[in-house]
């Protein structure tokens, strides 16, 4: 049986405790010759297809938090005035110890203008980026939640 945690307002500051199995997570997408195309990174463990993700910051709101890990993962430099809240997804994050802890990710969508991704960021050599349609996105990640939440986008 998982544990059930209150759900945490989007856009709510997060101060300790933190519950162990939330993380915030960055949907960003651009328009790209008329269509919407979505980014997706690899993850640094697997290499399988992910969307920037993390553990929530004290002191940042969870858009905040989302576009944090936005830039370190992916070289995205937006506005978090600009995320909205878009849904939640459940997956099992590894641990270092072999195990796994199932975790809920709040999901923030951004839209991405031209020259909010850098090219250099702090984890450029740890992880390949793709822009794909948010269709072809559904088919590359694992977590049935975040499928859904792909094809309705």
């Amino acid at each position: 049986m998982s544990q059930v945690f209150p759900q945490t307002a989007p856009g709510a500051v997060i101060f300790p405790p933190i519950p162990p199995n939330m993380q915030v997570a960055a949907l960003c997408w651009r328009k790209h010759k008329g269509r919407k195309e979505v980014l997706l990174i690899t993850s640094r463990d697997t290499g399988r297809w992910v969307v920037p993700k993390g553990w929530p910051i004290t002191g940042l709101t969870a858009a905040q938090s989302a576009l944090q890990e936005a830039w370190e993962e992916a070289g995205v430099l937006a506005d978090a005035d600009k995320a909205r809240y878009v849904g939640r997804f459940a997956y099992d994050k590894g641990l270092t110890s072999g195990t796994a802890l199932p975790v809920e990710a709040d999901l923030f969508k951004i839209r991405l203008r031209k020259g909010e991704m850098k090219d250099t960021f702090p984890e450029v050599r740890e992880r390949r980026r793709i822009w794909v349609t948010p269709r072809k996105a559904a088919k590359l990640v694992d977590e049935p939640d975040l499928q859904e939440i792909l094809r309705k986008f």
